[in-house]
Parts: C-alpha cells; sequence; structure tokens
C-alpha cells in the first residue's frame, strides 16, 4: 500500500515536471511576440498648426519590433459629413522604422482627423482618433514655418486685440527630419525663417521643395549663422541677393527703429493669398508709435558683409546693409545679415515687432478688436459652376409647392369628395395607396427627365508657368467635375512628379467644410483615387500638380509714354485665344495669339480697364452661381457662362469682395490681385480644347470637355514702385 503510494506520488510529481517543462517552451515560443512593440505616432501640420484652406504635411513614423506585415496608413476626418479617405501603403519589416509624409488640405479651423495603422488584412493595428491640431489659423492669417537652430530662435509675433484666436499671426518650428519634399505640403505657410546652419541638414528633396515653394510664391527669409555655411550650401548660396566674404562689429544705432517708421506694404497676406479688402484700418500705425530700446541700439552685432548681387537694401547701419529683399519667380528672399538667434537680438523688446512687420502682419489688427473673420464664399463654387454638367437642372421651388399642393388636395378633399359621391368610403385603404405610388412614379419620372444623361467628365485646368530660363515649371490646379447617371466608383490618376487630389472646398458663415466621397492612394508624391458619384448628380474635385515643362509663352513690356510696347511669343504649335495682358493695374484685350509666332503690339492706356471694374463687371454673377450650386431646388433663370472670360475674372476674385460676409475665398497661390498690385505684368491665355499634362479621368466618359487657362507672371522692373 505504502508502495502504491509513493509511486502515485511519484508519478504526480513527474507529470507536473513535464508541465512546468511545456510551459517554459511555450513561454520561450512566443517571447519574441510578447516583446514585439509598434511604435505609431503621428504628427499633423507643422508643429501642429493647421492653416485653413491651404495643403499641410501629415507625417507618419512607425517602428515594428514585431513579425513582418505590410499595412495603409489611413487618414479620415474626424466630421461626421467627410467620406474622404487617404491611404498610404506601407511595408513593415521585422525592426524597421519606417517615416511617410503626404500633403493634406484643410477644410475647417475646426477640423480634427483619425489616423490608423491597418494590416493587409484590414485589422487596425495603431489608431489616434479626433486628432485636433495645436492650433488651426484662420485662411487670412499669415503663418510662418522656422528651421531654426535652436528653440528660441522661433520668431516671435505679438499678441493682436481680437479674441479671435484664429486670427493671430503664428511661428512654428519646423523638424528637419519631417520637412516634406513635396512643395505642394508647404503652401500652408506665407514664411520660411532658415537658419543658415539648419540649411544643411536639408536632403535634397527637401531642398527641391523648399526652391520650388520660393519660385511658385513664398517668401524665404534667410538668417546667417557663418559664412562657412552659406558656401557648404551651394544651393543657398546661389539665391541669396549678396556673396558674403567678410563680418563686421557694429552698433544698430536706430537702424531698426527708423525701418519701423518707413511705410511698407502690408498687404496682410503674402502673394501666396489673396488680399482681403475688410480688413481693419489702423487709426495710427503701431510700428511708428514703437519706443525704442537704447540698450539695445548700443549694443555691438556680428554682421555679415560682402558684394551685393541684387535686389534692395531695406535697413542700413553705418552704411553696412542689414537686410537685403530680392525677387525669386514669384517669390522673394529676405537676407538677414545679422543672427536672429544671437544676443543682442534675442533680448531686444520689439523683437516680436520686427517679425510682425516683416512678415506685413495689418497693423489693424493690434489697433482694433472689432473684427469678423467669418463668411465668405469658396473660389470652387465658381469654378463648379463653370464647368458643371448642363444635364443636371434643378427643379423649380414654385413648381414643387404646386406639385405637393396638388398632392395634398388629391390624397384630402378629392379623395373623400368623389368616394362619398360613389358611397363607397371604405375603398379609401386601395385609394390612398394608389395615390402615393402615383405621386412617387410621377416624382421619379421628373427627376429623371430633370437629371437622367449620359456619363460625363469637364476638365478646366488653371495653370501658372514658373519660368526657369528656357523651360518652366507647371503649377497646375485641375478643376474635375463628374456627372454620373448611375451610383458608380470613378477612377481618377495623378500623372504628374507632384500631385495631390482634394474635394470641393466649400465655405458658409458658419464655418468651412469640404464636400466629396472619394478613396485616395499615394504612391511616392502622385495618388491613385476612386470617386464616389451618387446616381443623377455632379461632383467636383480638384488636382494640385507640378511639373517640369518647356516654356509655353512669353512675354516683355516697354513703356512707351503713358502706353506700353508688349511683345508676346506663342510656342505652342496651336493658336491661344482671347488673351489679356494685366499692366499697371489695367486689362487689356489681346485676342487670339497665333501657333509659332511672335505677335508685336502697342496698348494703349485709354483702351484699358480697371482691374476691380474689369473684375466686378465681369463677375458680378459669381455669388448667385455659388449659391445655385449649394441649393436644393432651381429657378428658371440659370447663370450662364462665358467660361474663358469667367475663368480669367475668377484668378482675382478678392477684387470682387462685395461687404463683410460677401467675399471669395481663393487657395493659396490662386488669386493673383496682389502681384497684380505689385506692378507685375500678368498675361492670361485661353487653350481651348487642349491640356498640357495628362488627363486625370481613367475611364471613358460618353460626354466631356478639356480645357487650359496659361498663367504667366513676369516682374515690370520699369514700373515697379517700392
Amino acid at each position: 500500500m505504502a508502495l502504491n503510494m509513493a509511486n502515485r506520488g511519484s508519478l504526480i510529481n513527474h507529470a507536473v515536471r513535464r508541465c512546468l517543462v511545456f510551459i517554459f517552451l511555450c513561454a520561450l515560443s512566443f517571447a519574441p511576440f510578447a516583446r514585439a512593440e509598434l511604435q505609431f505616432d503621428v504628427f499633423p501640420g507643422y508643429d501642429g498648426v493647421v492653416p485653413e484652406a491651404s495643403w499641410f504635411p501629415v507625417a507618419c513614423e512607425v517602428h515594428n519590433d514585431g513579425p513582418s506585415f505590410n499595412a495603409f496608413f489611413e487618414i479620415s476626418s474626424g466630421k461626421f459629413n467627410s467620406a474622404e479617405v487617404r491611404r498610404v501603403p506601407i511595408e513593415l519589416p521585422t525592426n524597421t522604422r519606417k517615416r511617410v509624409v503626404i500633403p493634406v488640405f484643410s477644410t475647417s479651423r475646426h477640423g480634427s482627423w483619425n489616423f490608423r495603422l491597418i494590416d493587409d488584412r484590414g485589422n487596425v493595428r495603431s489608431e489616434q482618433l479626433n486628432v485636433r491640431p495645436r492650433k488651426q489659423p484662420a485662411w487670412e492669417t499669415p503663418v510662418i514655418g522656422a528651421l531654426a537652430r535652436s528653440i528660441g530662435g522661433v520668431p516671435v509675433l505679438p499678441q493682436i486685440k481680437s479674441n479671435q484666436q484664429e486670427l493671430q499671426p503664428t511661428a512654428a518650428r519646423l523638424d528637419e527630419d519631417y520637412f516634406p519634399d513635396n512643395p505642394i505640403a508647404l503652401e500652408g505657410l506665407d514664411i520660411i525663417y532658415l537658419n543658415s546652419q539648419s540649411a544643411l541638414e536639408l536632403k535634397v528633396g527637401q531642398r527641391d521643395a523648399l526652391l520650388a515653394w520660393l519660385n511658385g510664391g513664398g517668401h524665404l527669409i534667410v538668417s546667417v549663422e557663418q559664412i562657412g555655411d552659406i558656401s557648404a550650401s551651394g544651393w543657398l548660396e546661389g539665391i541669396l541677393p549678396c556673396e558674403l566674404t567678410d563680418t563686421k562689429m557694429l552698433s544698430p544705432n536706430g537702424a531698426f527703429q527708423n525701418w519701423f517708421q518707413l511705410p511698407s506694404k502690408m498687404s496682410g497676406v503674402s502673394s501666396r493669398r489673396a488680399n482681403r479688402k475688410n480688413q481693419p484700418a489702423p487709426g495710427v500705425n503701431p510700428f511708428s508709435q514703437l519706443s525704442a530700446d537704447t540698450e539695445f541700439d548700443q549694443k555691438e552685432m556680428l554682421i555679415f558683409t560682402g558684394q551685393l548681387r541684387d535686389g534692395t537694401v531695406l535697413m542700413l547701419a553705418q552704411e553696412i546693409p542689414l537686410m537685403i529683399e530680392a525677387p525669386r519667380g514669384r517669390g522673394r528672399i529676405t537676407l538677414l545679415t545679422f543672427n536672429v538667434e544671437r544676443e543682442p537680438f534675442v533680448s531686444w523688446k520689439n523683437r516680436s515687432w520686427f517679425w510682425a512687420k516683416l512678415a506685413e502682419v495689418q497693423p489693424g489688427l493690434y489697433e482694433t478688436s472689432d473684427y469678423n473673420s467669418y463668411g465668405g464664399s469658396s473660389i470652387d463654387g465658381v469654378f463648379g459652376a463653370l464647368i458643371d454638367s448642363k444635364q443636371v437642372r434643378k427643379l423649380p421651388l414654385t413648381w414643387l409647392l404646386v406639385l405637393l399642393i396638388v398632392y395634398l388636395l388629391v390624397i384630402g378633399p378629392l379623395d373623400q369628395f368623389w368616394l362619398k359621391k360613389i358611397n363607397r368610403q371604405m375603398l379609401t385603404w386601395i385609394t390612398f395607396p394608389a395615390y402615393v405610388l402615383f405621386f412617387s412614379v410621377l416624382i421619379y419620372f421628373i427627376g429623371f427627365k430633370l437629371r437622367a444623361g449620359d456619363s460625363e467628365f469637364n476638365e478646366l485646368h488653371i495653370v501658372d508657368v514658373l519660368p526657369r530660363n528656357e523651360s518652366a515649371v507647371l503649377r497646375g490646379r485641375t478643376y474635375a467635375s463628374i456627372y454620373s447617371p448611375s451610383n458608380a466608383r470613378y477612377p481618377l490618376v495623378g500623372s504628374q512628379p507632384f500631385s495631390a487630389l482634394r474635394g470641393e472646398f466649400s465655405y458658409s458663415y458658419s464655418g468651412a467644410e469640404g464636400s466629396g466621397n472619394a478613396t485616395i492612394v499615394h504612391h511616392g508624391n502622385t495618388f491613385a483615387a476612386e470617386v464616389s458619384v451618387p446616381v443623377w448628380t455632379s461632383q467636383l474635385c480638384v488636382n494640385d500638380w507640378l511639373q517640369p515643362a518647356d516654356l509655353p509663352l512669353k512675354i516683355t513690356a516697354v513703356a512707351n509714354g503713358e502706353n506700353w510696347d508688349v511683345a508676346i511669343e506663342n510656342r505652342l504649335d496651336r493658336k491661344l485665344s482671347e488673351a489679356r495682358v494685366v499692366i499697371a493695374g489695367r486689362v487689356y484685350l489681346v485676342g487670339d495669339l497665333a501657333a509659332n509666332k511672335t505677335r508685336n503690339m502697342r496698348l494703349e492706356t485709354k483702351e484699358g480697364v480697371e482691374l476691380k471694374t474689369f473684375a466686378e463687371r465681369h463677375g458680378a454673377n459669381f455669388l448667385q452661381a455659388v449659391q445655385f450650386r449649394r441649393g436644393t431646388f432651381g429657378n428658371s433663370h440659370q447663370t450662364q457662362f462665358d467660361v474663358p472670360l469667367s475663368t480669367m475674372v475668377a484668378s482675382f476674385g478678392s477684387q470682387l469682395d462685395q461687404s463683410e460676409h460677401q467675399y471669395f475665398i481663393s487657395p493659396d497661390g490662386l488669386d493673383l490681385s496682389s502681384l497684380a498690385e505689385q506692378g507685375n505684368v500678368i498675361l492670361l491665355a485661353w487653350d481651348a480644347g487642349n491640356l498640357l499634362t495628362k488627363p486625370l479621368n481613367k475611364f471613358k466618359p460618353r460626354r466631356g470637355r478639356q480645357d487650359t487657362l496659361l498663367r504667366l507672371v513676369v516682374p515690370n522692373k520699369i514700373s515697379r514702385v517700392r
């Protein structure tokens, strides 16, 4: 008996040991999975700053310490009424760190986004929901991005009087690791401050994106850390307006205070954005009222000196330039020959006001709080009205009310009257459903007659020609309208080196929102998308793109008394029509430009029309057209457009400002008003039925049209007044 008990105990101990060994082996087998971690970080905007109605970058960094898998980085709006989804495919081998940066369009100053990492089986591996940026400035508010050497080197700006913090000019530090290599993602910035030491950290793609942004209308401010930084960055040395060769110690001696007294353009925004005509005008210029900092004026500063190449000296101290500005394409570069990240500048009490004036902040924002930035209409609605399918017609509200009244009369008094007359009141259980069925069929028939038609795809390209010697970069905006006779999804592909798709940007008094139902897959700096369009409706989407090309147009203008001698060269192999030239604030009709020909002409001032008069005369019905597109019901008098002429007028949308809440909001760089006001020569030419790039659609519509508006801006050095 005792032996049996001992044997049983031995067997139990043996079984326990086997179980422990099995558990230990399992633990070893699953240890890698237990230790596996997935790090998923997302950085929206410029250090958390997302400007309204602008493209901005979203950076995603994933560190996979576990088994390999393929995934999608997915971005969707946190708003319930948006169905636009962006995806970026990512391969994640074991022990790898991947980083992607893509452009996203901001449709609101109160937006939020959902970010997810989804594997190829559809499982959500990690997510960040309802992420709100740190700041969301209003569309007209200047935003500065800073590639500074230190956190303390980031520009600071004075606090405005208004309680609307969306109007507060903002500066954000940019990290070189997450700086975009796509110039479209930089378009939310009006100004980029660059410390020369940070320039050394930029990769080739990032450098090229910065230069494209500058050439397209950005304002680059460069502060020198040391001369060796400039010589080591050949690209930066090539765009500076001064060749720096030496240093000198000197005191400002009131140079900065004198600069504050000088008048400036104070457009309120850079040339990338439209001017707001209804911004508050100051009673007194706050910059001229600043008290001097005598301690700062007496301290010596390290100044970099050299040979001036081009541009204009904005500030002098003891005959040594402290600030030099020069045009670069549609943009400009400002060289600060002192270091804004060193003493005594960092301790200067007027440092924030220096940045405010350099950023051309409206002085009125520092003088009054009586300003409301809500309201306006998006210029997208105008372009949408120009290319909407004419197959889409809306039932006038009057006819809808008549139909409703007839329906109520039939199911009520008329039904009761005739059933009572034949003494068959119980038949109402049959007649009432019959009425409902009849009117349902009638409504469907009316809708079919109003909206049924063929599939249609219309493209309108707004193409800015940015010259580079005898070649050019084309900055295009493709407005595409899709009409669908059924519930369907339509494939679109961006074929340019840089392209990004967005939905229509709409704006109302209550705020902004985006429209559209699309799935957009980013492949590098291009995309492939599927846009869902409901039956009998038309949907607008916009493709922003850049691509190199041969120079298609050239223009030169020489003043001849009060008139202008102009030469326009059309280098395309086809005729351009309805060309117009804007010089010194007046618009001149040129007409057709023959293929591969140069046309010389004299433009007499008396034949020109003031730009604002031109815009108001031909754009008076724009607001009505936008409101008509928003409305569910129509009227019998739909707006008719001269599409080429209206497209040219829409290029100066800010000239149409009528009241506090009747103005047009244009995405960055679309409105040319500020460039015209600066004295540049602007050529507009219509290329009917042709494109300068591949079409956006990858499906074959039954109907469609493709047109291009070419826009060329060149400096007019004779008429330019600073």
